[in-house]
């Protein structure tokens, strides 16, 4: 009775035993002269570990998920900034990217692993060895913010901010602005598809669960009092400048 215990119980283990191998492998990727141990948020080259601080840490792990791929700024924000956090995100990334660079000795004029896009965002464009788990999308945050009143905000220097009106507006304003067609996205402004906000007005948040970090908010003060805009969590903040 025994002997047959021990064999119904020993493949059991060895089961248990690859599936935990095999997860810990996946979490663990190598490129060039360096590894990650993404589960314990380490960065080695070598044998030797290097330092890297949580938020570049956790930034690479994002570039490393999509290779190859184009990762999006606002998609960064989403990722690494709760949505009720305001802070100077653009520092604040590029901050976090900086230090990462420092940390794999590489170059923005020529890069062997973090590419810049510029008004896009960032690509991994290194060659991986090995597998890595795609961290299982978070259900989407922002109801803290609806029904809050903030403040449109922008970089010093900049009186207005432009808005679309809806999501079809915000894709063809980006689609032009690709294209660098200002002729187009001077049309779209005359005919009030985009909104000129001015910084420091109040608007109310009506969502923030939209697409790649905006939210659609209603304006309270201004030439468009009353009209529905979309605007970016990085361009509200919650005092008025």
């Amino acid at each position: 009775m025994l002997e047959t215990e021990l064999v119904c119980y020993i493949p059991k283990t060895q089961t248990i035993m690859r599936a935990t191998a095999k997860t810990d492998t996946a979490q663990r990727v190598r490129f060039g002269p360096f590894s990650a141990d993404l589960r314990a948020g380490e960065l080695y080259r070598g044998k030797k570990k290097i330092k890297v601080q949580q938020l570049p840490m956790q930034l690479l792990e994002a570039l490393l998920e999509n290779p190859g791929e184009v990762v999006e700024r606002e998609e960064l924000r989403a990722r690494l900034w709760p949505v009720d956090t305001f802070v100077d995100f653009e520092h604040g990334l590029n901050t976090a990217i900086k230090k990462l660079r420092q940390a794999l000795g590489d170059s923005t004029t020529k890069p062997r692993y973090i590419e810049t896009l510029p008004k896009r965002g960032y690509r991994f464009a290194g060659k991986l060895q090995g597998e890595i788990e795609r961290r299982p999308a978070k259900p989407a945050r922002g109801a803290g913010l609806a029904g809050k009143i903030l403040y449109v905000a922008a970089e010093e220097e900049i009186e207005c901010v432009v808005a679309p009106v809806d999501e079809k507006s915000r894709e063809e304003w980006q689609r032009l602005t690709a294209l660098s067609d200002d002729v187009g996205v001077s049309m779209m402004i005359a005919q009030n598809h985009l909104l000129l906000l001015e910084v420091g007005k109040p608007v109310r948040v009506l969502s923030a669960s939209g697409a790649q970090g905006w939210c659609e908010t209603r304006v309270l003060e201004g030439e468009h009092y009353g009209k529905t805009a979309l605007l970016r969590r990085s361009s509200l903040r919650q005092a008025a400048k």
